[in-house]
């Protein structure tokens, strides 16, 4: 069985309610303390430090340890690493139980495409056991209606691909006007912004690449705008302040990430198109952050054990996604999917072969391609696109960090996944004892699990989706546009660096 990882409630002032706009490394609303460690626990073995990409831990060897929150970025690592269960996390499964209980709101779950490869190992199964089919019915059992990140990971690579394209048509292709010129401008290389470890880190650390990162959210963050203003309306058909959102997440910094006061688009888009009413309280795109460990405890209690659910299911309109979304969860695998998309958009034909295996890189920190497109406006003429996986940032993200810094044309397009593998190894995840640790690569397992999936998918880029056809054609219109940027898009903010 995993281990069982120690939470607890957020504090008085954990939205730091009760200071000024800026505290430190931190913003008036921002969960603070969501990773804590429990010195009753430490026995100061310094493995935590080890694993901490922003040295943001401080005590020695022998010595109890202590997470500085201004220089801390959330991302789990240091919890999954400690031998002694010491490090603790913020946890919100009371809340979403009672919610759920008292049974006034429709509550939507979204599930992250690295929990269902990783959920079953909480009740005895196998590392890496798919269970989609055996997960959604779990959350349906337990009053959930499911909204499927791998739907919205879709629709975060039409806009992050559109952005990209975008940037090919004005650097390269030199094109000029209104539909390139505010996305295209910005310059190169392209980051990927869905991993909030690295979106913190890069605002904190590298605030000097913030003009680079895509200002797509995350598949996370879509989902819980989408919920509110088009699921709402077009598929729930219900008022949207009765729309209670979930986030089910391998990563502990989605947390962090669900709470940044920006994070409330659904919000600000209902009340200026008067859908809501005027004197609504403000409230955020995401309710509630539950990691795959939150979520098992929560089925738990309500005594549903996803094992035990049918394999197979009818998928629901929220339920419908490609083999492009199946993969977010690996390293590469946001990469893999923009390139299958942005391939069709500059060549205007589909990739031969869907499998663009140079780019996955659970397997190491810093992986480097060449992409040769035949550019349709070029009369087909090749171009190639450099790109760069990294994932670690306590591996390789400084020393690619420095190759950009050296060479702004070094790569085109590069993505940052902060978790060594990606977020299968994220730090919400199961935590298997060290007698499995030690003997089973569970990053390979489930991302594995993953690429599987994908294969056997029907369609396997974003753009095929039906689901994100009938999102544009009732919503949004186009990829990239004005209502787009409006609830799909966001901004980034410049942190004082830990002195």
């Amino acid at each position: 069985m995993t281990t069982t990882v120690r939470t607890f409630l957020p504090g008085d002032n954990a939205y730091g309610q009760n200071g000024p706009a800026f505290q430190g490394n931190l913003r008036k609303g921002e969960l603070r303390g969501i990773i804590h460690i429990n010195k009753n626990h430490c026995v100061g073995c310094d493995t935590c430090s080890k694993f901490c990409p922003t040295d943001a831990i401080k005590g020695g060897l022998g010595s109890k340890h202590e997470i500085i929150d201004d220089a801390c970025i959330y991302c789990g690592q240091c919890l999954i690493a400690c031998p002694f269960n010491a490090i603790e996390q913020m946890s919100f499964v009371d809340k979403v139980e009672r919610v759920l209980d008292a049974k006034d709101h429709i509550v939507v779950a979204q599930p992250s495409p690295a929990v269902r490869v990783s959920i079953c190992e909480e009740f005895g199964g196998e590392p890496g056991e798919l269970s989609t089919e055996q997960l959604v019915n779990a959350l349906e059992a337990a009053g959930f209606v499911t909204y499927d990140c791998n739907a919205t990971a879709d629709q975060t690579i039409i806009e992050e691909g559109t952005e990209f394209v975008k940037k090919i048509q004005y650097w390269v292709l030199g094109e000029r006007g209104p539909e390139v010129d505010e996305q295209g401008k910005h310059p190169f290389p392209h980051f990927t912004s869905c991993c909030p470890g690295w979106v913190k880190y890069a605002e904190t650390y590298a605030a000097d690449m913030l003009p680079h990162l895509s200002t797509a959210k995350s598949p996370l963050q879509m989902g819980g705008t989408l919920a509110k203003t088009w699921a709402a309306k077009y598929v729930l058909k219900c008022d949207p302040r009765k729309v209670f959102f979930v986030s089910v997440t391998p990563c502990t910094a989605k947390i962090f990430e669900a709470a940044r006061p920006e994070m409330n688009s659904a919000w600000r888009w209902l009340l200026a198109n008067k859908e809501i009413p005027a004197d609504t309280p403000e409230f955020q795109d995401i309710d509630a952050s539950l990691t795959a460990r939150d979520l098992a405890e929560l089925l738990r209690r309500k005594g549903i054990n996803p094992l035990l659910m049918p394999k197979t299911r009818e998928r629901a309109p929220l339920e419908v996604y490609s083999g492009a979304g199946t993969i977010f969860g690996c390293s590469g695998g946001v990469m893999e999917a923009a390139l299958r998309t942005a391939y069709f958009a500059l060549s205007g034909k589909e990739l031969d072969n869907a499998n663009i295996e140079v780019v996955r890189g659970h397997n190491n920190a810093i992986v480097e391609a060449t992409i040769p497109v035949p550019i349709k406006a070029l009369g087909g003429k090749t171009y190639d696109v450099h790109v760069c996986v990294v994932n670690g940032a306590n591996q390789g993200l400084k020393e690619v960090l420095h190759r950009v810094r050296v060479d702004k044309n070094r790569y085109h397009f590069i993505e940052v996944m902060n978790c060594p593998g990606g977020c299968v190894n994220g730090g919400g995840q199961p935590i298997q004892h060290a007698v499995v640790r030690n003997f089973v690569d569970l990053k390979a397992r489930r991302a594995a699990a993953l690429y599987e999936a994908d294969k056997d998918m029907p369609l396997r880029k974003s753009h095929e989706s039906e689901a994100v056809k009938r999102l544009y054609a009732e919503f949004l219109g186009e990829p990239g546009s004005h209502k787009a940027h409006e609830v799909l898009h966001t901004s980034y903010v410049a942190r004082p660096k830990y002195k």
